[in-house]
């Protein structure tokens, strides 16, 4: 039993890495666990160890009694048997009585390795997670083993990570034994088991990837400042330096690029952009529109963030990137919303306007009676005005006078429609046309009684001369002092 044990501690030991500590508090328990269903209680057991661990034996400790005194033979002993251990017992002592294992039956033994095995998964469980939490946010290297709905399942030695469909780079393809380094995303502990889950679109795995390969990011002479990603297509990453004479973008980049090879070799060929952090946002957003080169950058709306970048036509494309990923990843990396334009299409623009509404807002002021055109509406989708603007479309009346259909066929979605729609109710008040036709007809009546005043001079107001009362050109007492009033007119020359 007791050298069974010991192959046993040993193969626990170097097999699963579990502490000696804890394997020969287990099988202890174990024992007493096989006492206890063979004896019905284990108070009086008794495990002991030898000086090196390689034996194990139980007891039970049993109290010395007088010759046919025994009541209870699971703990008590009398003095004849008791001389046979130990020849100077005496009645009243304590002696240990080992337990041949052959006396546990095959239940006592299957019951105890139950509880061993349950006992050795909750320690090594244990161990495992505290292991796996405290790397998460790490890189490891694992290798694949097989896949099942999308999710790839990865040997990482000890146990087995998965790498879900949605944490997968949609350029790359694995097979069987292929090599993969992923982030420790997340690790969880339930019921069923402990789970590492693994990541390699996370941003935090291009930012260790860094780490790994820029000695000057792992020791914090260069920082990034931001991570943005499109997986498989496009990574943005803003660095700035802690000390001058340290170029970050240079030290990424690395002599002749070998290190940003390195990282684009990595994630399979992703393109990645590596610019300058600024605190000030116009030069911030050239350099996050790059490779582009941004002519200027104008500040429309500090407080909604929303910017425009003036760009070359021949740069128009590129700013933007296909399907929009370039503009929008900067985006996401300045915190702010760009509006791209190239030179002809920015000297069209009524900035003035755009200034005009960003000052009223700044001071808690509106404009809305005076937005007159769709382009001055705020927040407008540039594309939607443009269009609407290279059909004749201009002002807000003309667009409202227009059917769905007639709008859908100069090449808007209903989406884009509904989006202005909602711009118009939210910023300009619609006036119903009978209400402004009798609106145009007191406003004439109003100019025709003034033109009349005019002409009399009636409706003008004066101060008397006497208390600094309101006196009118057909008064002839002044109706506060009573003083009599008369009005002389000077002919105009000329």
């Amino acid at each position: 039993m007791g050298t069974d044990m010991s192959q046993a501690i040993r193969q626990l030991n170097q097999d699963r890495g579990i502490p000696e500590e804890l394997i020969l508090r287990t099988i202890e328990d174990t024992l007493i666990a096989a006492y206890k269903h063979r004896f019905g209680n284990a108070e009086n057991a008794v495990v002991q160890f030898d000086e090196e661990n390689l034996e194990v034996s139980i007891f039970a400790k049993k109290k010395v009694v007088e010759q046919d005194g025994v009541y209870d033979p699971v703990s008590e002993i009398d003095l004849d048997e008791a001389r046979e251990l130990n020849p100077e017992a005496e009645i009243g002592d304590d002696i240990l009585v080992e337990i041949d294992p052959k006396m546990f039956d095959r239940t006592n033994v299957q019951s105890a390795k139950q509880k061993a095995n349950q006992t050795i998964r909750g320690i090594q469980k244990e161990g495992l997670y505290s292991e796996f939490k405290d790397k998460q946010g790490e890189i490891i290297i694992g290798y694949y083993q097989r896949e099942r709905n999308g999710t790839i399942y990865v040997d990482l030695g000890k146990m087995e990570g998965i790498l879900p469909k949605k944490y997968q780079s949609p350029r790359e393809i694995y097979h069987v034994n292929d090599r993969i380094k992923a982030l420790i995303h997340e690790v969880k502990k339930d019921d069923s088991g402990l789970q590492v889950i693994l990541s390699r679109t996370h941003t935090d795995f291009v930012r260790a990837i860094f780490e790994l390969e820029v000695p000057e990011i792992y020791d914090k002479t260069v920082e990034i400042h931001k991570i943005v990603r499109e997986p498989g297509f496009r990574t943005k990453l803003a660095v700035y330096s802690n000390r001058e004479d340290v170029d970050p973008v240079g030290a990424c980049v690395g002599l002749k690029g070998v290190r940003i090879q390195a990282v684009i070799k990595e994630l399979e060929g992703e393109k990645i952009d590596i610019l300058k952090y600024d605190p000030d946002p116009r030069r911030f957003i050239k350099n996050a529109l790059s490779p582009a080169e941004v002519r200027d950058v104008i500040i429309l709306d500090e407080g909604k963030n929303q910017a425009l970048a003036v760009v070359n036509d021949s740069m128009l494309s590129l700013a933007i990137g296909k399907q929009g990923l370039n503009v929008r990843l900067a985006n996401r990396l300045v915190d702010w919303n760009i509006d791209v334009k190239t030179e002809s299409q920015f000297a069209e623009m009524d900035i003035a306007a755009e200034s005009r509404r960003a000052v009223a807002n700044l001071f808690g002021e509106t404009e809305d009676n005076e937005i007159s055109r769709i382009a001055e509406l705020p927040g407008v989708d540039s594309r939607t005005a443009q269009v609407l603007l290279d059909n004749g479309i201009d002002f807000i009346e003309d667009f409202l006078g227009l059917s769905q259909e007639e709008l859908e066929a100069k090449g808007l979605s209903s989406a884009e429609l509904d989006a202005l729609r909602k711009l118009i109710e939210e910023y300009v008040e619609i006036v119903e046309e009978e209400h402004f036709e009798e609106t145009q007809s007191e406003k004439a009546a109003a100019e025709s009684e003034e033109e009349e005043e005019e002409e009399t001079g009636e409706g003008e107001e004066y101060e008397c001369p006497e208390c600094g009362a309101k006196i009118t050109v057909d008064m002839t007492t002044c109706p506060s002092c009573g003083i009599g009033l008369s009005f002389e007119y000077e002919e105009e020359e000329g």
